[in-house]
């Protein structure tokens, strides 16, 4: 029976994506997420702790990825883990975990046509992008419901 290692997160792009494509063409996308949690320390203090996740995505979902996030972009995303290991230039041995993402979906309002007219909303809309078909399933991002609040989330 085969193993399960999934992974799902919701943070912020610590920066841009950088897209390229693979060997055989396939467009490619990857990012590193930003997850941060508040600690109490042993005295009671709060403490922030924030780790950094590495993200790969291939095909038409990179390709939104690419054209749609940004350095800041709050984002859910879904996949398994994936370990990589390799000799470093110091000949000592490197590993590396991974995302790989079966869905990325933006938690931020979605740019819409600029002839669409100013509004409060400052351009953006509350529709969160689709993952591209593809992914597992066919699965969609359930519409957001009115006061979704996501920042008051526990983790």
């Amino acid at each position: 029976m085969a193993g399960l290692c999934k992974a799902t997160i919701v943070g912020n792009l610590g920066a841009d994506p950088e897209q390229r494509f693979t060997q055989d063409g396939r467009s490619m996308a990857k990012f590193r997420v930003a997850v941060s949690n508040n600690k109490r320390d042993r005295e009671g203090n709060r403490q922030e702790i924030t780790e950094w996740f590495s993200i790969t995505v291939f095909g038409k979902q990179a390709e939104i990825v690419g054209s749609l996030l940004r350095k800041g972009s709050r984002v859910y995303v879904d996949g398994r883990m994936e370990v990589s290991r390799w000799q470093g230039n110091d000949g000592q041995p490197r590993t590396t975990l991974e995302i790989i993402a079966s869905d990325v979906i933006s938690l931020d309002g979605r740019p819409r046509d600029t002839d669409a007219g100013a509004g409060d909303d400052a351009g953006f809309s509350d529709e969160r992008p689709v993952p591209a078909p593809g992914g597992r399933g066919g699965r969609s991002a359930p519409p957001a419901a009115e006061g979704d609040d996501f920042e008051d989330l526990p983790f």
